[in-house]
């Protein structure tokens, strides 16, 4: 078995991390708190929140099935976490990445920021995952320290099958990131269970698709006990705000996504049906995700009619390897009968 600390920079594994005054505490009935030079008034949010996120990393334990001690939290969704991700393994100026393209565009952008190599990887065709490809490059080039996997992957919408992603892993010397931020749309189901067997393998989940919590930037990196753990030294003291805590707390013990998973998912399908019978679209990609990547003849056109519309969709005709593409957010019933009819009327 793989000992993922290996590929872990020297002086992270040195790291002595900062040390709040809430870390210190070893629990107890405190009523006067004078340790961290903060306001007494209250107003609900003069107190520092905890910046290890106990309670909430208990619940989120309870609903994905994995051991508190292999979660870490992030603010900014997922994105702190791919940054954290470069700045615990990769060394700046001499370590690679492997980034399959076309894909979500913060990993190149953070990339650039931690001055990290990119080798760039186009997808195969009907964008498969280029497993043997990646492989190959990985053997060949020197201080490669991984490679992004996003499944479902967006912009294009495909997932890939956890058998290659695990092909992947067992034979790639680094670690292997994949990013599920859309596995509650996809029929191919989480690697959150394959880690313990498979320690280069980290897995990022969001609570902004699904669960409907963008507003609040929270997401979530799994891996073994030893990797977490770094996460939680490396990161800011206080990367997530009191208030945000209790409010993922609460919506996460008083709502599901799953009916509202299930309407996006019948309404994907209904979307994909409905815009592959207009004339001027060329081909409707398969998704696993809550969008669809249609190919159309005027890429620049159609997203120009929508806007004077009041709908805004995005343009990927000018991302490399997506073609003339716009990708559709599947929205409520009543918004996806809206798009329909003003694309049937288009050039009419």
């Amino acid at each position: 078995m793989t000992d993922p600390l290996k590929y872990v920079r020297p002086n992270i594994l040195r790291l002595q991390p900062y040390s709040t005054a809430r870390d210190e505490f070893g629990g107890g009935e405190i009523d006067v708190w004078l340790d961290a030079n903060e306001s007494p008034y209250e107003n609900g949010v003069n107190r520092y929140p905890d910046p290890r996120h106990r309670r909430l990393k208990e619940k989120i334990s309870e609903i994905k099935g994995v051991p508190a001690d292999m979660i870490f939290i992030g603010g900014a969704g997922s994105d702190e976490a791919i940054d954290l991700t470069y700045r615990i393994f990769c060394t700046p100026g001499k370590d690679k990445v492997i980034i399959p393209s076309p894909t979500y565009g913060v990993y190149g952008v953070a990339a650039d920021i931690n001055d990290i190599k990119i080798l760039d990887i186009p997808l195969g065709k009907d964008f498969s995952l280029p497993v043997e490809e990646i492989l190959k490059v990985s053997k060949e080039e020197t201080n490669v320290k991984l490679v992004w996997v996003c499944s479902p992957n967006n912009p294009t919408g495909n997932a890939f099958s956890k058998e290659e992603i695990i092909h992947l892993a067992d034979n790639f010397n680094g670690i292997v990131a994949v990013d599920e931020a859309y596995v509650d749309f996809s029929s191919q189901g989480s690697l959150l269970h394959d880690i313990k067997s498979h320690p280069n393998l980290i897995v990022l989940h969001t609570f902004s698709k699904a669960w409907g919590m963008a507003g609040l930037r929270c997401g979530m990196a799994f891996a073994v006990p030893e990797i977490a753990s770094l996460f939680n030294r490396v990161k800011y003291p206080y990367n997530l705000n009191g208030p945000t805590q209790e409010r993922i707390l609460h919506l996460l013990e008083t709502e599901t996504p799953t009916n509202h998973v299930e309407e996006l998912l019948s309404q994907r399908e209904w979307m994909a049906g409905e815009l592959k019978k207009l004339t001027w679209v060329r081909k409707v990609n398969p998704s696993e995700a809550n969008f669809l990547l249609v190919e159309v003849a005027e890429p620049d056109e159609v997203y120009d009619y929508l806007v004077a519309n009041g709908i805004i969709v995005r343009n990927r005709s000018r991302v490399r390897g997506c073609g003339p593409t716009l990708r559709f957010t599947i929205g409520t019933p009543d918004e996806n009968r809206r798009v329909i009819a003003l694309l049937q009327n288009y050039k009419k």
